[in-house]
């Protein structure tokens, strides 16, 4: 009997709040639905809060299997959605990161604020530095991250780091375009 091939993972790094454009909620519920119809596995902060439960409600909906990681600290403010396929409590930020790090295949970056910026930065320095070679999206959902690839741009221009750091990661516009991409990077 053939051995089926092993459950891929999806992390995604997203605002715990809204936004203040419906679009990214409707991305964030796009961005559930695929990873549910392609058969992979959703990893996230474990919020039911913004666009972290969006993402999560969409996937569980459709039936895909989730892992939520989230930080004793954080359990109250980011709504811990305890009904998850896996849910983990870490002690703090640094395990939340490590945990879904580690657990999964390739790493999505939707809008966000302060923390999804500092996932970014992480994943991004350990690509940087050799430490994985896992694929980085950035979702440019109606061009919300355009600031920060002029910044990366400029930092390049600037000469405080080479331009191959911008093969480090790919932007992409839709959760359309996205899912080929990550069926590329995944195979």
């Amino acid at each position: 009997m053939p051995m089926q091939p092993a459950q891929k993972s999806i992390c995604v790094f997203c605002g715990a709040r809204p936004g203040t454009n419906p679009a990214y909620s409707e991305a964030a519920r796009a961005m559930g639905q695929a990873i549910a119809d392609h058969g992979w596995r959703l990893v996230y902060g474990a919020g039911d809060v913004g666009l972290m439960g969006e993402v999560a409600r969409a996937a569980m909906t459709a039936g895909a299997t989730c892992l939520g990681v989230i930080p004793t600290h954080l359990m109250a403010l980011e709504v811990g959605k305890r009904d998850l396929t896996q849910f983990i409590i870490t002690e703090n930020m640094h395990e939340r990161k490590k945990v879904m790090f580690m657990n999964c295949d390739a790493i999505v970056v939707l809008p966000g604020g302060a923390g999804s910026l500092d996932e970014f930065f992480e994943v991004l320095t350990w690509a940087q530095i050799g430490l994985h070679n896992k694929p980085i999206f950035l979702l440019n959902t109606n061009d919300y991250w355009q600031p920060l690839i002029a910044l990366l741009d400029h930092i390049i221009a600037q000469g405080f780091a080479s331009a191959s750091m911008r093969d480090l990661f790919r932007v992409v516009g839709s959760v359309a375009a996205l899912t080929p991409a990550l069926n590329t990077a995944l195979s």
